[in-house]
């Protein structure tokens, strides 16, 4: 049987691969939209440029979080609640900006909701552990 610090520290290992994938995705489609006049750009359509350069870069604190928590680093939870508080910021101005009838596009909604349960998530798993 795994012992439950185990448990913990496998959840913890995947969750720390996850962030760090994560992060380098994020920075790839970050990128790509705000640097490169292409395809990325053509499809992402009415882009609100404050909120794609919060998550491009968000996208270095996803890595440095995800190799934090990888290594069972004590800043990670501090790390953590910034990344969450600050995505949960850009999305209440981004409703902000969508209440003002700034143009938008649904996917947004979709990926700040996703990002913001996502590092919620990682969060409450990262208080919840014993470190």
């Amino acid at each position: 049987m795994i012992k439950e610090n185990e448990k913990q520290s496998i959840y913890l290992r995947v969750l720390g691969i996850v962030a760090i994938l994560f992060g380098i995705m994020t920075l790839k489609s970050g990128g790509a939209t705000l640097f490169i006049d292409g395809a990325t750009r053509e499809t992402s359509g009415n882009f609100v440029p404050f909120v794609v350069w919060s998550n491009f870069l968000m996208g270095f604190a996803y890595i440095s979080a995800g190799v934090g928590i990888w290594f069972n680093k004590n800043w990670t939870k501090l790390l953590t609640i910034a990344i969450v508080s600050i995505t949960v910021l850009t999305f209440f101005v981004f409703g902000v900006h969508i209440i003002m009838d700034g143009i938008f596009e649904l996917k947004t909604v979709k990926v700040m909701t996703f990002r913001s349960l996502f590092w919620l998530f990682a969060l409450i798993l990262i208080l919840r552990t014993k470190r």
